[in-house]
């Protein structure tokens, strides 16, 4: 099977989510639902890179040890991810990546071991220890060249980094380096001989001439006095790893490198190669030093380094604290749906440049696209279909008899063109998309639903109905419509994850248009006679002043939360695991009873449970909910409990929640558990006294 890796960057410990990064984790959350569709078997790599100087001084500023810090910090991404629907429980992320984990640790030693037997395409020692003195830019986790910071404008003061505008620390020390001089030429004939191993073309350009300015040797050591918080250097415990070769070799350390464990379970060997998203302030670390890295250790290079542009506001300044115009992604996530944010950000954004952003233009595409676009045709279609139709697909047929009807309703009795219309957008959209190019693809997709508005305008359903001769006429323009429906849900499936699954219900279609490969859509497919299900509004329209008064009103004189003063905050938030929940302090939207009575939670019985195959964290149950037949549910607990011993355990199931697919197995329920302490550790809600299984709860 073909398989297709892909990452963000794990992100540093010492901030909190934003903008940028929840921009690349959507983006990967899109490529890995796209693949997979494809018919690929995908893997999708984040989480943090949690060592160095910056996070050791974070965590001294927050009055914890580093560990503790970098742990709340964890907690407070993934449960940012989870409101986001991008973690495992939604379909998103594989694995979070932790570079305070043990088998990193191993992994990074016997990379760097690699390293420094190897010799250099100009036969030197790749690792030598030597002297650096220099400036050290701890925000950046960078050492920097004269070109790279601002000469102080008052003697004795310390230069500025010219990214974070922050003073530099003056290193002098022993430390071991890395020869990445003696690799410019392997890395230009890299470059040459794969074009789009870095994309787009304009960053390439930026890297081929870095390197052909001449490459500097890469200090890839600290001593331990000075940062302690960090990886040993193997067999010199007076040094720790610089953190960006640490961090870098996350992207194999995650899925087997060093371990036979997570070999077995993952497979170095079987998913790696990766495609790198990242940001293009770190090209220069994932585009030049990782390859070098790789070449010395006889690794393969990665499949490609892609590299997106930043979020600028709407006058096309940088975001930052300071100016007051960052993206606050609490607010973002109560005023919004995933699936609008997701829509936003693809659509937005050409992929490569920058992009503006602000709460009023994401209230201006949610209405425009959204509501009036693409919810308005699913609405008046399987609207007009319920009332007309009698609730069924009508058959698409025109006989030869009514042509003349169907012209004269200016509609062509041959589906021919408008199936000729799908066709060229399905294979415009899969190209696109294959390129990176989701703004052009999610254009191509609208220009159907343009297509299929004027078709039903120009039609006039309404005006059909009234003629009995034109009951054929009026069936072949519905069918068109709710075929194009078909057609789009399974197109926009990686954009609107939540809004597609809802079209393919409300089509009345079974199974999941996450399991469809756009490029083999045929015309005709839905079958007449398929009843409906029921309609409902896909995306209400925003009422844009009330929407930014609240939004001005929650962020008027915001204070500038730091990550020091979030990772003192503990979480007590007691949710099912792997539960969305927009952040750890954040209080609960209040509910009515009868929304409470809508969840139906059972007490069931373990019959069994086992590990999924391949999946670090999944166990599969099957539970007795008093029904003729046992459930099969999953949960993503197996980290923290041995399934031998929960056979038999009572425990809580919402019972009534739609059945999802998650490692090839359909989950039919969630088993409810607390999430504990600031590594989100599940607790199984059980029993004290014996409950029968099947009991409601109330």
């Amino acid at each position: 099977m073909k398989t297709f890796y892909v990452t963000t960057p794990i992100y540093y410990a010492n901030s909190l989510p934003h903008l940028g990064s929840l921009y690349t984790t959507l983006v990967a959350d899109a490529l890995k639902r796209y693949k997979r569709q494809r018919g690929y078997e995908t893997l999708f790599l984040t989480g943090m890179d949690e060592h160095g100087i910056n996070v050791q001084r974070a965590a001294e500023r927050a009055g914890l040890q580093p560990k503790e810090f970098v742990d709340r910090v964890a907690a407070i991404f993934q449960q940012t991810f989870a409101a986001f629907g991008l973690d495992g429980a939604h379909g998103g992320y594989d694995i979070f990546m932790r570079t305070t984990a043990p088998f990193h640790y191993a992994g990074v030693q016997q990379f760097w071991r690699r390293v420094a037997r190897a010799r250099t395409p100009k036969g030197n020692a790749a690792i030598y220890k030597g002297h650096y003195e220099g400036w050290f830019c701890a925000a950046c986790a960078a050492y920097k060249t004269e070109d790279e910071y601002s000469k102080p404008a008052v003697s004795g003061e310390s230069p500025r980094c010219l990214v974070h505008e922050t003073p530099l620390d003056r290193v002098s020390e022993e430390s071991y380096f890395f020869r990445l001089s003696d690799y410019g030429e392997a890395l230009l004939d890299l470059y040459e001989r794969r074009p789009d191993f870095v994309w787009p073309e304009e960053r390439r350009n930026e890297v081929v001439s870095f390197v052909r300015a001449g490459l500097q040797d890469l200090s890839v050591s600290r001593l331990k006095s000075s940062v302690a918080w960090a990886i040993p250097v193997p067999d010199d415990s007076a040094h720790t790893v610089y953190v960006w070769f640490d961090a870098l070799t996350n992207y194999i350390t995650a899925i087997g490198f060093g371990d036979e464990e997570r070999e077995r379970v993952i497979g170095f060997e079987k998913f790696w190669p990766a495609v790198h998203l990242v940001g293009k302030d770190i090209l220069r670390f994932h585009a030049v030093y990782w390859p070098a890295f790789l070449m010395a250790a006889g690794l393969e290079q990665p499949r490609a380094i892609v590299a997106h542009g930043m979020w600028l506001d709407r006058d096309g300044r940088k975001m930052s604290k300071t100016l007051g115009n960052t993206i606050d992604l609490d607010v973002l996530h109560r005023h919004f749906s995933n699936d609008t944010v997701r829509y936003f950000c693809l659509r937005e954004m050409v992929f490569g440049q920058d992009g503006r952003f602000s709460y009023e233009a994401v209230i201006e595409r949610a209405n425009s696209d959204l509501a009036s676009g693409l919810g308005n045709l699913v609405s008046r279609t399987l609207t007009m279909i319920a009332r007309y139709c009698a609730g069924t697909i009508p058959p698409p047929e025109i006989g030869e008899e009514n042509y003349l009807q169907a012209k004269r309703a200016g509609v062509n009795p041959d589906p021919s063109d408008h199936a000729s219309a799908l066709e060229l957008a399905r294979d415009q959209f899969t190209t696109l998309f294959d390129e990176y190019g989701f703004s052009r693809a999610l254009e191509v997709a609208w220009s159907l639903i343009a297509r299929t508005d004027k078709l039903l305008s120009e039609a006039k359903p309404w005006e059909l109905v009234k003629d009995e001769r034109q009951r054929e006429t009026l069936n072949a323009v519905l069918y068109r419509a709710a075929e194009t429906l078909r057609w789009l849900a399974v197109m926009l499936h990686p954009v609107l994850p939540d809004a597609t699954r809802a079209i393919w219900r409300q089509l009345g279609l079974t199974g999941d248009p996450a399991d469809l490969d756009p490029a083999t859509l045929k015309w005709g497919e839905i079958r007449a006679g398929t009843r409906i299900g029921e309609v409902e509004p896909l995306f209400p329209r925003l009422d844009r002043k009330k929407v930014m008064a609240e939004i001005e009103s929650e962020t008027k004189g915001q204070g500038t939360n730091t990550v020091q003063e979030s990772a003192k905050a503990p979480s007590t938030a007691a949710t099912p695991h792997n539960a969305t929940h927009a952040n750890v302090a954040a209080p609960a939207e209040l509910i009515s009873i009868e929304d409470f009575a809508r969840v139906d939670l059972r007490v069931g019985e373990i019959l069994t449970a086992e590990r999924v195959p391949k999946s670090d964290k999944l166990l599969r149950f099957t539970i007795d909910l008093g029904e003729p037949e046992p459930r099969q549910i999953l949960a993503g607990i197996a980290g923290y409990y041995e399934p031998e011993k929960l056979v038999g355990r009572k425990v809580i199931v919402v019972a009534n929640l739609k059945p999802r697919k998650l490692r090839g197995f359909e989950s039919q329920g969630m088993v409810l558990a607390a999430s504990v302490g600031p590594e989100d550790r599940p607790v199984l809600a059980t029993f004290v006294e014996d409950v029968p299984n099947g009991a409601k709860l109330k």
